[in-house]
């Protein structure tokens, strides 16, 4: 996805969510620079979580990313600490945490007032759609959460 270069991270997951890719692949493409990956390879790996993970309404895909960039830049790869899991976990927290206080939950069905556990077909990306969906603004709000905690906590 070319010409979100310069726009700040929210702005480049609203745009990248625009152009076709899900709400996971838009916030975790809008930090690849920072995690190191190119795009194609940042899009095919948060593809599964859009829509709740494929569309099964779970956890918001919007915080899928945003969990798996602050993996990437804070996670731990010493699996036999656990004292560096526990401390994961915690941002984990704290980063949902954040989300669904600003947005009133981080569960995809909930979001988007749905009654059923899955969707599996999701409505054309049309006008109405943009209007109607809170998906877009949830994007911004999650690369922004974690755009503040990069900001309070330099990598």
């Amino acid at each position: 996805m070319t010409g979100t270069e310069n726009l700040s991270r929210p702005e480049r997951a609203y745009r990248l969510f625009l152009e076709g890719c899900n709400c996971s692949q838009a916030v975790f493409c809008a930090f690849c620079d920072l995690v190191g990956l190119d795009e194609k390879t940042a899009l095919r790996l948060s593809s599964s979580f859009g829509g709740g993970m494929g569309r099964l309404r779970e956890v918001c895909g919007a915080v899928s990313g945003m969990l798996m960039a602050a993996g990437a830049l804070y996670g731990y790869s010493d699996v036999k600490d656990p004292a560096l899991k526990s401390e994961h976990y915690k941002l984990v927290q704290y980063l949902a945490g954040k989300f669904s206080e600003r947005a009133g939950s981080y569960v995809c069905r909930e979001l988007l007032g749905l009654k059923g556990a899955s969707d599996p077909v999701s409505p054309p990306r049309d006008a109405d759609f943009y209007r109607t969906r809170p998906c877009p603004g949830l994007i911004k709000l999650a690369a922004e959460i974690l755009d503040e905690y990069i900001a309070e906590h330099p990598l």
